[in-house]
């Protein structure tokens, strides 16, 4: 089935990546072509409509979409992220309602970030409340990827002394979208602000976890995240790879293939190294994911910060061997330079990875 859905994927992007990352949009019937497939959320049970697959095959899957446009591969995270909030936290009934309708073409946002509270999540303003039965939320929401395509946003909140997850309609009364405009990465993910006034909903929509501490609540959810950002940085990596290898072999300078100007070279090795490495991190988190390791979190955050770091430096190390030929906006290594940038933000920056695998370092060492 993974072969199926590489294939799928193929024909879809072709050689769109560009065209949609220029426009800032992916066009619609793609999305729901993909969504009805189930490949944006591939890990859902198939008792739920999905196609079953394991992290591991999940993880190959996404750092092949991760290679040909980063902004697809972000729909994904954020489908999949919500698609696990809801299939961690729902009820039963809400486990067979909500995630068939995400396998049958539907789209989905989670929103974790506020303007006052991106890591800092004892900030978080959103509440949730229950009144009858009805649910109510107030907040604002700030870079919700996927969300300017969703039908529906899994929104994060503060419910009472702890946290809830609940399903709210983009069609809602109270619910605002706004594109975040002019992105730098990923530019056709579809990022968004959400601002919610005052939004009445039905108790069914609340998840029946509410109430446990936030941090669990959200490390549940960003640990699904980073491991598929962690694949897609693979992804870069692989795309990276492939792009400066053909431009040094074709490429003349001085008389001879630019590949077999040592310096050149040097660059192309760094490069190979980068997506063995990333890809060894990626294959052990999954591999704790699907074991259900308790391993599980920190393989996460080591497969996320290496990743997203190996990535940036080796966009930049593609940009610096095409030289000219890759500064052009819209080509496949400007395009990476720009997206594995934002990788080392999303899902846990570069200095909250560290400061977690810090304090497991000393747990270890206790």
């Amino acid at each position: 089935m993974s072969d199926e859905l590489r294939a799928l994927v193929t024909e879809l992007v072709g050689d769109r990546a560009d065209e949609w990352d220029r426009a800032g949009v992916i066009p619609a019937d793609v999305v729901r072509k993909l969504g009805r497939a189930g490949a944006l959320c591939p890990e859902v049970p198939v008792k739920f409509g999905g196609l079953g697959l394991s992290s591991l095959d999940n993880g190959e899957f996404t750092a092949h979409v991760g290679a040909l446009c980063s902004s697809l591969r972000s729909l994904m995270t954020s489908q999949g992220m919500a698609a696990w909030a809801i299939q961690r936290f729902g009820s039963a009934e809400q486990r067979a309602h909500y995630l068939a309708r995400l396998t049958s073409g539907e789209l989905v946002g989670i929103a974790f970030s506020e303007r006052g509270a991106g890591s800092d999540l004892a900030a978080m303003g959103t509440t949730i409340r229950a009144e009858g039965d009805e649910v109510v939320v107030d907040g604002a929401k700030i870079w919700v990827t996927g969300a300017g395509y969703a039908d529906m946003i899994v929104v994060i909140g503060r419910f009472g002394d702890g946290a809830a997850a609940v399903v709210v309609p983009v069609d809602a009364p109270g619910v605002q979208i706004s594109r975040v405009a002019n992105p730098m990465g990923c530019r056709a993910a579809g990022h968004s602000n959400v601002e919610l006034h005052d939004v009445r909903l039905p108790a069914e929509a609340l998840l029946r976890g509410a109430g446990q501490p936030l941090q669990m609540l959200v490390t549940s959810a960003l640990t699904y995240g980073r491991v598929s950002v962690a694949w897609g940085c693979v992804g870069i990596l692989r795309a990276c790879l492939g792009a400066a290898a053909r431009h040094a072999k074709a490429r003349q300078q001085f008389g001879k293939p630019l590949a077999e100007h040592q310096l050149v070279g040097r660059h192309l090795a760094e490069l190979l190294v980068a997506e063995q490495i990333a890809t060894r991190a990626c294959e052990h988190a999954s591999r704790c994911w699907d074991d259900n390791s308790p391993e599980m979190i920190t393989a996460a955050v080591v497969a996320k910060h290496v990743s997203a770091g190996h990535a940036a430096r080796g966009a930049s190390s593609a940009v610096q061997v095409l030289a000219s030929s890759g500064a052009n906006d819209g080509h496949v290594v400007a395009r990476a330079y720009r997206d594995a940038k934002l990788m080392e933000i999303i899902e846990g920056s570069n200095e909250i990875c560290q400061l977690v695998l810090a304090e497991h370092a000393l747990a270890v060492a206790s």
